[in-house]
């Protein structure tokens, strides 16, 4: 049986699709799966050993440049990855499964050779023209939960004795700049500025988890992330801005770690999928849906317009420790 999942960004959502991939191995164990995801995030599924082939997209290039010849050869190289699996000119997929429920994955979803399902109410609901099946399932559902029950619900099996799983595993991050002992990853940057905690807040969080030993690492992605993150590892003293890192690498940072706490952003999922206790700070988005989940201890705090104090944050962050 060779299967195709679609799930294309963000990075969060793509985390949040782990859990199928785990679940399709222990109901399916015969089951080659494929995974059509954007070039960006990539590296996450390559995480998961049951993950047969990776078939990067790269939709928000396209969408800038629809007429390039470059776009065009990505284009015409992805039909023919999902068209013809195997060696088998004219083989289809058993089966194609569209977690996403966009316009964007659903047109990808419809240029794959196989049977199609995908959410009976998806988020934009002219996707489910393209499916040959719509898989009923709750909207009230954390995002986890709901891709579990889409993918047990089209490939027929139950999700009654099945873990929890996102099936990953990095080895922890071997650099010369990281510091010896336990250290806590502080994730200060995220895409929007009103997902942002304040820099004071930081500063105190910091400072608490410093009093315990603990060293502190600031990742950044953008030049002025990683500024940001300089500022606050200089003001704190014990503790690191890292220098610029691929999703490899930032996987491994965080299984080495400690604790981590972060905003609004696809690493604090990435954490708490590599089973690290870890804190998601929420300032403007509802973390019911969306929020972290995982197997070890994790918390989420805050919501639209209710962003937790720096003393919510270290008491939470204490009791997380342990």
């Amino acid at each position: 049986m060779r299967l195709l999942l679609v799930k294309t960004s963000s990075l969060g959502d793509v985390i949040h699709n782990l859990p199928v991939v785990s679940d399709i191995r222990r109901a399916l164990p015969q089951a080659e799966i494929d995974w059509v995801v954007e070039e960006s995030f990539a590296e996450i599924p390559r995480l998961h050993p049951a993950v047969s082939g990776v078939i990067p997209v790269a939709v928000r290039r396209w969408r800038k440049a629809p007429f390039a010849a470059q776009s065009w050869r990505e284009f015409m190289a992805y039909r023919r990855a999902v068209c013809r699996p195997g060696s088998t000119e004219f083989a289809a997929y058993d089966g194609v499964v569209d977690t996403q429920g966009l316009v964007k994955s659903a047109l990808l979803t419809a240029l794959a050779r196989g049977k199609k399902y995908g959410f009976a109410s998806p988020r934009e609901a002219v996707a489910a023209l393209a499916y040959d099946v719509a898989v009923e399932v709750p909207r009230d559902l954390h995002a986890v939960t709901r891709n579990r029950l889409l993918a047990a619900g089209a490939l027929g099996y139950r999700l009654d004795d099945l873990p929890l799983d996102y099936g990953i595993a990095a080895p922890s991050l071997k650099a010369a700049w990281l510091p010896r002992g336990d250290y806590a990853v502080l994730l200060t940057a995220t895409s929007r500025a009103d997902k942002e905690w304040p820099e004071d807040d930081w500063r105190a969080l910091g400072s608490a988890l410093i009093a315990t030993g603990l060293r502190c690492v600031l990742p950044g992605g953008s030049d002025a992330e990683r500024a940001r993150a300089g500022r606050l590892a200089q003001q704190l003293g014990r503790a690191i801005a890292a220098p610029a890192m691929n999703l490899t690498e930032l996987a491994g940072l965080l299984a080495g770690a400690k604790l981590v706490v972060g905003v609004d952003t696809g690493l604090v999922h990435l954490a708490a999928a590599l089973g690290r206790p870890t804190l998601a700070i929420y300032c403007a988005s509802d973390p019911r849906l969306t929020g972290v989940l995982g197997t070890a201890p994790h918390r989420n705090l805050g919501g639209p317009k209710q962003a937790p104090t720096s003393a919510e944050v270290v008491h939470a962050a204490l009791e997380l420790l342990g």
